[in-house]
């Protein structure tokens, strides 16, 4: 059984929330500075209009992201899975073994 939507409007509270189930709730205009999320199930969320610099990722399945309109500037990707990933439409493998045949050619 769902429990009706609480509403929290125009206040400022701190949440330590443990194992519940949010699914389904809507965000807008709210400030998570600061928050930590571990063990979250975050599936099927869009995100818009959303400030996210400065966030670290790890240990994340990111499998049929769609990134649009997006500022990566000192965006840095490491140690990642890239079968599959594409950037504006040309396969990341593609373009590292293209970039990686360059280097190896220059420092012949």
């Amino acid at each position: 059984m769902r429990a009706d939507a609480m509403k929290i409007e125009s206040e400022k509270h701190r949440l330590d929330s443990h194992h519940p189930d949010r699914s389904g709730s809507r965000f807008d205009d709210v400030n998570l500075s600061g928050s930590d999320f571990h063990d979250v199930n975050m599936s099927g969320c869009p995100f818009e209009d959303l400030n996210m610099s400065g966030w670290r990722v790890r240990n994340v399945n990111l499998a049929e992201l769609k990134i649009e309109k997006a500022n990566l500037a000192g965006a840095s990707i490491v140690d990642a899975r890239l079968e599959g990933a594409t950037t504006n439409g040309v396969a990341v493998t593609d373009l590292l073994a293209y970039w990686q045949t360059g280097r190896g050619a220059k420092g012949a």
